[in-house]
Order: C-alpha cells, then structure tokens, then sequence
C-alpha cells in the first residue's frame, strides 16, 4: 500500500523537481467520516487529526496539479448517532495518496486572495478495527461480520480501494514564497464497508461456522446495553443500509512554500511572473 501511495504522489512530479513553478506543501487539520455508524456531515467528537505532505506544479494562472500524502484516523459509533440500540463502533486509520487538478478562479499571483475547487482521483487503504467488552483490538475484515466472502451473493472488501476527491478551498499569498491555504474535501468511496456495516446479519450458526465466535460477538452487540436484547437477529435483518456508500473528509489547513520565487515588478507593486512560472 505505501509503495501505491509513493507511486501516486511522485507520478508527476518527478520530471519537474528543479522547476520554479513548483511548490512544496504540508498539510494539517482533521478526518471525519459518514456512514452507517455516524450519519452527520461533520461530528467533532468522531474527528480525528490528520497531515500530510505534498508537492504542486503551476501551469498558468488558473490550473495546478497537486500530488500528497495525507495520513489520518476515521471513527464512528452508535452511541452518536440514531442507532443507538444497535451498539457497534469501529476506528480505522487511513492513508491516501491522491493525484488533484485545481482551478484558482483568480490569479493567485495577481490577486493575494483566491477560492479554488479541486478534484482528481485517490488511493487510500483502511483497516477497521473495534474492541470487545474486555478491551481487546480485533479487525473486523477478517470476522466477515455480514458474510462477506463465504456468504453466496455477499462479495469480500478490498482494504486498498479508489477515491474521487472533491472540495474547495481558499489560498492567501504571504510572501513572494509562503501561501497558506484552507480547504474541505471529501471522498466518493466505491464501498459502503469502511465501517465494516452495509447490508444485514448473516445467520448465526452460518457465521459461527465459518469465523468462530468472536466473529458472533462482534457481529451483533446490542446484548452489551443494559437493557439490551440478547437475541441475535434472524438472518436478513437489516444491519446497515446499502442505499449509500460510505464516505471521509478531511478539513485542512495547508502551507505551500514555492522554490522558484517571483520577482516584483518596477511599475506594478503587485507580485508578477511570467505566465508559466508559479
């Protein structure tokens, strides 16, 4: 997966490293995710840090390519959201490399303010994980919690998978050198088992058999509440929703740090360049 991630983020750049249009950036800020578990847009109490690092090459006054590395951590549990009853949670970290165009609607280097929207395409790779009722780790993949890979019709999960990033941002120039950035962006994901919850409880002794039974344990948690049904569903009985695949954000300020320079024009107090120099 590191080696995908590498591969990505270096895939255009490699041939520009000494350019002046180039720039180095590095990233801060929080992962957040929505899906069967946390079906809010954004929850401060399921977000998470995240950082990274990247690279961004100016073509003109409107379009840049960026590439990065970002690393961040994804939660979600019931006891925020509707499904209370239900009790499952997981946490996964996540790690994406990710390949972006991006459109300035102004000229950066014309005007020190700017609003973008980007999108592009990502490599991310998950793993969720989750803790029974004495505190021991476990992930979940391997526990086929909803049948997934014995189960006919019920298809196995790839823990390395392809994203659409979109998002916004805005970039303020500091210096001839230094801009700094603000963005919001989330991920179209292609799976609804980041959370390792889509469609619904396989049956009992079927999945007792085939994983054993910490896989029954982690599979229906309600029984853990005081209060709690103890009875395992019936096999079909709705645990998650398919409806929608599952998605993660990451909300980022960003630092970008250009290695050509500009040269300030005698008869224009503003920044000015040529138009293929960053």
């Amino acid at each position: 997966m590191k080696s995908t991630c590498l591969a990505i983020f270096f895939f255009c750049f490699s041939f520009s490293i000494s350019a002046q249009n180039l720039s180095v950036d590095l990233y801060g800020g929080a992962s957040s995710y929505r899906g069967d578990l946390q079906d809010q847009v954004f929850l401060f109490s399921q977000s998470h840090l995240a950082g990274g690092v990247g690279l961004s090459y100016r073509f003109n006054d409107h379009i840049s390519l960026r590439s990065a590395l970002i690393l961040g951590k994804l939660s979600g549990n019931d006891n925020s959201g509707r499904n209370e009853a239900r009790n499952l949670n997981f946490t996964s970290d996540i790690t994406e490399g990710n390949l972006e165009v991006l459109y300035f609607f102004t000229p950066l280097l014309i005007h020190s303010f700017s609003p973008y929207f980007f999108t592009g395409i990502s490599v991310y790779h998950f793993n969720p994980f989750t803790h029974d009722t004495l505190g021991n780790k476990y992930y979940l993949k391997p526990l086929s919690t909803e049948g997934e890979g014995f189960l006919p019709g019920v298809k196995d999960y790839s823990l390395t998978q392809v994203g659409i990033p979109i998002g916004g941002g805005v970039k303020l120039r500091l210096t001839e050198k230094v801009d700094v950035g603000f963005e919001i962006g989330i991920r179209k994901l292609f799976t609804d088992y980041l959370d390792d919850v889509s469609t619904a409880y396989v049956d009992k002794d079927l999945l007792l058999s085939n994983r054993g039974s910490k896989a029954v344990e982690l599979a229906y948690r309600a029984g853990e509440l005081k209060g709690g049904d103890l009875n395992y569903p019936a096999a079909g009985t709705q645990r998650g929703s398919p409806k929608a695949n599952d998605m993660y954000f990451f909300t980022l300020l960003s630092v970008s740090y250009r290695l050509g320079g500009l040269k300030l024009s005698k008869s224009n107090p503003q920044w000015s360049c040529p138009k293929n120099v960053l």
